[in-house]
């Protein structure tokens, strides 16, 4: 964390004085574009940086689910499981999806390719079921579709960064 320091000291000169508290989410977010999750040295370094208690950090990793505790597979499929997207098939999905890559949920493949995670809400309902691919939503789908995106994404080069953007 510590070569994020003046990136973040830049972005801290933006704010009024004694506003430190509203960098814990810019400042994880960096951190994890740098690193591809959030290790707990990181959060050591950012409380002592802002000066501020360590839950008010953890509140915020647990509260945002596109902030991860541990490294994860180059794609991160994580499947919605809020009642929308529950009451049209998220379940099957998952189910499907463990089935297909011989993982359980909360799990990463032998090769690092990919981990499977459930999340609470995606927030489009509209387009349930949703699974987020990294940072990409693919709406609507159903089984033959989820064996298409694994089929795209076996044969895609993995992004830079576990996680990282699709």
């Amino acid at each position: 964390m510590k070569h994020l320091i003046p990136e973040l000291e830049a972005l801290k000169r933006r704010l009024p004085p004694h506003q430190d508290g509203v960098l814990v989410l810019p400042a994880l977010r960096r951190i994890q574009e740098d690193r591809g999750f959030i290790a707990d040295e990181d959060i050591d370094g950012l409380v002592e940086w802002l000066g501020i208690p360590r839950i008010q950090v953890e509140e915020v990793l647990s509260f945002y689910s596109m902030l991860r505790r541990a490294p994860v597979g180059a794609w991160h499929l994580q499947v919605c499981h809020n009642v929308s997207c529950s009451m049209h098939g998220a379940e099957r999905l998952l189910a499907h999806l463990e089935e297909r890559l011989g993982i359980a949920c909360g799990e990463t493949t032998a090769d690092g390719r990919f981990t499977l995670s459930t999340v609470e809400c995606l927030g489009a309902c509209g387009g349930a079921p949703v699974v987020r691919v990294n940072e990409a939503y693919r709406e609507a789908l159903s089984v033959e579709a989820v064996d298409a995106l694994l089929e795209e994404l076996a044969g895609a080069a993995p992004p830079d960064t576990p996680g990282g953007w699709v």
